[in-house]
């Protein structure tokens, strides 16, 4: 993966980017109060190549100017038909409200769905008022089935197959 948004570069994930994802990520939970979980919930983001590489998923890193400043992620899922969730989604305050995530949502789709799976999954707290709202906002349903602890909301996305 490599696109552009305006002057941000959208990668793929590199082992040297490990720690600074992780910084990026637990900075964002701690802005909304939530608590960064090595041995849990973000257990994926420090075993990348176990979680996203081995398993057929990918891991993107968003850089601007030399810095990290976001993340996402999907890898392929049990539950439903031909599924994935999509995982990491992260963007620092400082790049929010430029329509990159938006972009990065499309383009997580994207990918998605010329692999061929039908349907997208995503678990999220209802804190991360910015992430509720472009999910509900580009086709994601209210789902039940949450299975992540410091979550409270799941969607799924059904994608048009051709």
């Amino acid at each position: 993966m490599k696109a552009i948004y305006s002057d941000f570069l959208i990668r793929n994930w590199e082992e040297r980017d490990r720690t600074r994802a992780a910084q990026v990520i637990s900075y964002v939970l701690s802005e909304y109060g939530l608590a960064w979980e090595p041995n849990g919930a973000d257990r994926d983001v420090v075993q990348v190549e176990e979680y996203y590489l081995a398993t057929g998923g990918e891991f993107w890193v968003i850089e601007h100017q030399n810095q990290l400043v976001g993340t996402g992620a999907y890898y392929p899922i049990k539950r439903g038909e031909k599924a994935i969730e999509i995982r990491k989604m992260y963007l620092l305050s400082s790049v929010r409200g430029l329509g990159l995530g938006k972009y990065l949502l499309q383009q997580l789709e994207a990918a998605i769905a010329s692999r061929g799976f039908q349907q997208i999954w995503i678990e999220t707290a209802s804190v991360l008022v910015e992430a509720v709202k472009l999910y509900e906002n580009n086709g994601y349903k209210p789902a039940t089935g949450v299975e992540t602890a410091r979550c409270d909301r799941v969607y799924v996305k059904i994608l048009n197959q051709p």
